[in-house]
C-alpha cells in the first residue's frame, strides 16, 4: 500500500464576473497564502459550500438535480485550437478569439 494518496481531480476552466474590490481581495489573499488566485476561488468556494446546512439540505431534494447550469465552462484547447464556451446553443466566432488563461482576474477554476 503506498504511503501517500494522490487524488485525481478533473479540473475545468469557467468564466465568472466579479467584483473589482473582491478580484483584488482574491489576489491579495493568494498571496497571503503563496497560492494562485484559481486555488483561493476554489477552497473558499468549498469551503462555503459545506458549512452551509441549508446548502447542504438543498442537494439533498430533487430540485438540485434539476438545476439548469448557468456557469460558462470553457473546454481546454487541443492542438492550438481556440477555446470555445460549452453550451449547445454557443456560436462559433468568425475570427479567432483570443482565450484568456486560468488564473486571471475573472476567472475560475
Amino acid at each position: 500500500m503506498p504511503l501517500l494518496e494522490i487524488p485525481q481531480v478533473r479540473q475545468i476552466t469557467a468564466t465568472i464576473r466579479l467584483d473589482e474590490s473582491t478580484a483584488s481581495q482574491i489576489d491579495q489573499y493568494a498571496a497571503f497564502l503563496h497560492a494562485s488566485a484559481d486555488e483561493v476561488v476554489d477552497k473558499a468556494l468549498a469551503y462555503v459550500f459545506a458549512k452551509d446546512r441549508d446548502f447542504q439540505e438543498f442537494l439533498k431534494s430533487p430540485k438540485a438535480a434539476q438545476v439548469r447550469q448557468s456557469l460558462r465552462i470553457r473546454r481546454a484547447p487541443q492542438n492550438g485550437a481556440v477555446s470555445l464556451p460549452v453550451s449547445t446553443t454557443a456560436q462559433i466566432p468568425k475570427a479567432p478569439a483570443v482565450a484568456t488563461g486560468a488564473g486571471s482576474r475573472g476567472e475560475a477554476a
